[in-house]
């Protein structure tokens, strides 16, 4: 079974300086409630990588407003104005990567591959600074894995391996940063005590470190 721990033991495993990846598309399928106590530790200087950076009072985006997170690695911010206000300000480091590129770059981490190519990107801004390949005459990026030191994700439920279950879009970034992290916890709305059915499991428990509740 999985180490069950608490929601405050769980925030504790995240320190300051650490690279974080968190769950969620907007409000969808969030880790709410270590969110809310790494803000109340004040744990700070964080790389946030995420697919967005949330509303200004809601899950990711309170990180941003209290100015805990020194850089963000984001599909796009436009929901968050603090997050733009931050950034054109110098305080905050903002890499804005197209969404497909930043889950392809998630999964390439998870599956210990060193890179993909893509045509996204050519000849534009997000060309800079990489390295390009040309195949069969057509010119390609490559765009190399994205790890972190801890990934916060959710889950509908969960049993005690900490096999878990996502009920529909609450699945979105939580099941490919799973792979992708060094310590990976899971916050579930419910734990159940029997094994959740082998159909159920979206995120199997070998990728789950901790279960929060």
């Amino acid at each position: 079974m999985k180490k069950i721990i608490s929601v405050s033991e769980a925030a504790k495993l995240i320190k300051s300086n650490s690279s974080v990846m968190i769950g969620g598309f907007l409000r969808c399928g969030t880790p709410v409630k270590i969110i809310d106590e790494l803000i109340n530790n004040k744990t700070g200087n964080l790389t946030l990588i995420a697919n967005d950076t949330s509303y200004p009072d809601y899950d990711r985006g309170k990180l941003i407003v209290n100015k805990l997170v020194k850089k963000v690695i984001a599909a796009h911010i436009g929901t968050n104005p603090e997050t733009g206000r931050q950034m054109h300000a110098g305080e905050l480091e903002v890499q804005l990567v197209p969404m497909g590129t930043l889950v392809e770059r998630i999964r390439s981490a998870g599956a210990g591959l060193g890179g993909f190519l893509t045509p996204t990107g050519i000849g534009t801004v997000v060309e800079e600074g990489k390295e390009t390949i040309e195949i069969d005459g057509k010119k390609y990026l490559l765009e190399k894995p994205l790890k972190a030191d801890v990934a916060i994700v959710y889950a509908t439920k969960a049993d005690k391996f900490g096999n878990a279950f996502l009920d529909g879009t609450t699945r979105n970034f939580n099941i490919v940063m799973a792979t992708a992290a060094e310590t990976v916890i899971l916050e579930a709305d419910e734990i159940c005590d029997e094994p959740l059915n082998p159909a159920e499991v979206t995120i199997p428990g070998l990728f789950i470190d901790y279960i929060a509740v």
